[in-house]
């Protein structure tokens, strides 16, 4: 007997970008002490893996060092600060790739959340590069 893995659809992909907006709207500080953090970024790692395109590899990579800073125990906010900025902007640009408009839509609502994250773990403080782009 052999299994084979199902290709996810656009409703589970959808329904793992609600949940990592979710999760990133809340306390991230308190997100970090609860259990299925870790089932989070992985589904995300592999939602993004899924995709198979080269642009989001730089995703994948910043997602995987999140995963393991946030299963290391202590958190260093400006490392995740650092981690989710790139994210958020990397995120907004990739939306271009989903091919269903409400998956483009979730993408580009998951990139505004994560750079809202990163401004909440730098204490509300943006750079001047995150300031500019808020600008435009």
């Amino acid at each position: 007997m052999s299994f084979h893995k199902i290709p996810k659809d656009d409703t589970q992909h959808q329904n793992h970008l609600d949940g990592a907006v979710g999760i990133l709207t809340g306390d991230l500080q308190e997100e970090a002490t609860k259990s299925g953090l870790d089932n989070h970024f992985q589904r995300w790692i592999e939602d993004l893996k899924d995709v198979n395109n080269p642009e989001l590899h730089q995703i994948v990579v910043d997602m995987q060092a999140l995963k393991a800073h946030f299963g290391g125990g202590t958190i260093d906010k400006d490392l995740v600060g650092q981690l989710l900025s790139r994210l958020g902007t990397n995120t907004s640009k990739a939306a271009v790739f989903a091919e269903n408009p409400n998956t483009a839509q979730r993408v580009t609502n998951l990139g505004e959340a994560l750079s809202a994250a990163a401004k909440q773990m730098r204490g509300g403080q943006s750079s001047p590069e995150q300031d500019l782009q808020q600008n435009s």
